[in-house]
């Protein structure tokens, strides 16, 4: 497991869990700005190395996660180093997603879309939403440091959206945060427009790509009545204390 150096034992309000790095910053960072600059305490899952991918190398997404966590403040990032494009939803994967959620003991877990034009999007949307209730079954045990881990459940996944144009269930407010996601998107200078890269050309390479960022956050952000806004699907219906709480 790639991570932090030390034992980390904070627990967490959010977690964002992405099969590749930079899955999160493209699709709810937006999100987690905002909240860090709220006091809470966010953290950033990743699945894979993103090895796969047609341009960069593992060690070049390495780098720039680490870049893109920096940016966005969040208190930790880890990588779980499944394998790109070939990670199973099975015991074994879930199991290692357990620990993290028992680890961490986050209240929201934001992953991936449940249906994109990458298969490890969908795939890594149910692995992780399985390893989230199963994390709450007290007689699965999992150990970690030679310490069994106590059973966790966060109370709420959400999952964000991506490639497809899915129609969201809950849409949360960005405005303000805006420059702040796109910073922490273009910390993966591999994977994005550049003019100059010799690098081979991806679906998300174009200018029209980066540029598409921008317009779904500001029509979903139209939408709702501000400048810019993040849409998630959910698997239980949000609720409300008081019909005043919606905005």
């Amino acid at each position: 497991m790639r991570g932090n150096d030390k034992v980390n034992i904070m627990k967490l309000d959010i977690l964002a869990i992405g099969s590749h790095p930079d899955d999160v910053e493209l699709s709810c960072s937006g999100t987690i700005a905002k909240e860090v600059d709220r006091g809470k305490k966010v953290g950033i899952l990743d699945l894979t190395r993103g090895e796969m991918g047609t341009r960069g190398t593992a060690e070049t997404r390495d780098k720039e996660a680490k870049e893109a966590a920096k940016i966005l403040g969040v208190s930790v990032r880890e990588n779980l180093e499944f394998s790109d494009a070939f990670f199973e939803n099975n015991t074994a994967h879930k199991l290692e997603i357990i620990k993290i959620l028992r680890k961490y003991r986050p209240e929201i877990v934001l992953c991936n879309a449940v249906d994109d034009r990458h298969i490890d999007h969908g795939k890594g949307a149910k692995l992780v939403s399985d390893a989230c209730f199963l994390s709450g079954l007290r007689k699965i045990e999992t150990i970690v440091d030679r310490e069994s881990q106590e059973a966790w459940r966060p109370k709420h996944v959400y999952h964000y959206i991506q490639w497809k144009n899915l129609k969201p269930d809950v849409v949360v407010d960005i405005s303000g945060y805006m420059d702040k996601k796109m910073e922490s998107v273009l910390a993966y200078r591999s994977q994005f427009y550049d003019q100059d890269s010799k690098e081979p050309e991806t679906p998300i390479s174009s200018s029209n790509f980066l540029d598409s960022i921008n317009y779904r956050a500001r029509d979903l952000g139209r939408l709702i009545n501000t400048e810019h806004a993040e849409g998630f699907t959910v698997e239980r219906y949000p609720a409300v204390d008081s019909i005043f709480d919606l905005i």
